[in-house]
């Protein structure tokens, strides 16, 4: 980890996520931004999701409702309404700029309206960066997952990056890397054409049960 000494854009933040590397807050007060490499990295390996029986369940049921890029700010918002999180305003607003200009997405998952689950990320090539989600009702985060993975798989992306690792993840099929082999993969999937935006977001829960079946 390094701390910034230089106002920090979104140029420099795409060309560090190429880099392998990202930014952080101590907390949401701290206006200081450091950078993170981690020698053991996340992944979530696209075609190794697991999806649990009681998830199969809630996607079979569709009692939910998934958008993408609706709602980016709120997604963000929600991921740092926490007691601790790495989101400042500094990075927020980056993030902001990012979606802007098409290089940040977010998935929405929505109960009677209510945004209760979500995920946020940059793409660049074949990569895609994971930020950071959250949840307010049981498996929304999950659900939001399964959905960015299906879509992933779908717009030819090949690296979905977690950058840490936690229990949440592993149970659904993430898993650690040596920092040299994260480069290798990064280097690769940075040079494939993906578009975050090359397919509509599916909506038909049998469909995404049924490419999972065939990839897990």
């Amino acid at each position: 980890m390094s701390d910034l000494d230089f106002s920090l854009t979104p140029e420099i933040l795409l060309r560090a996520y190429t880099m392998g590397i990202f930014p952080m807050a101590e907390n949401r007060d701290n206006p200081e931004i450091y950078w993170v490499d981690p020698r053991q990295r996340g992944i979530m390996p696209l075609d190794c999701f697991h999806l649990s029986r009681s998830l199969r369940k809630r996607i079979r049921k569709a009692e939910y409702s998934v958008e993408i890029n609706a709602d980016f700010k709120g997604v963000v918002d929600a991921c740092a309404d926490r007691e601790e999180t790495w989101i400042n305003a500094e990075i927020r607003e980056l993030y902001s700029e990012l979606h802007a200009s098409g290089h940040a997405h977010s998935l929405e998952i929505r109960h009677d309206g209510l945004l209760t689950g979500g995920v946020y990320g940059v793409a660049i090539g074949g990569a895609f960066f994971g930020e950071s989600m959250f949840s307010r009702q049981t498996d929304a985060s999950k659900l939001a997952l399964a959905h960015l993975v299906d879509h992933l798989k779908r717009c030819d992306y090949t690296l979905f990056d977690t950058q840490f690792i936690t229990t949440h993840l592993q149970s659904l099929g993430a898993r650690e890397i040596s920092r040299t082999s994260y480069h290798l993969l990064l280097e690769e999937a940075l040079k494939q054409p993906a578009n975050f935006n090359k397919l509509p977001l599916c909506q038909n829960p049998h469909s995404l049960l049924q490419r999972s079946t065939q990839t897990s």
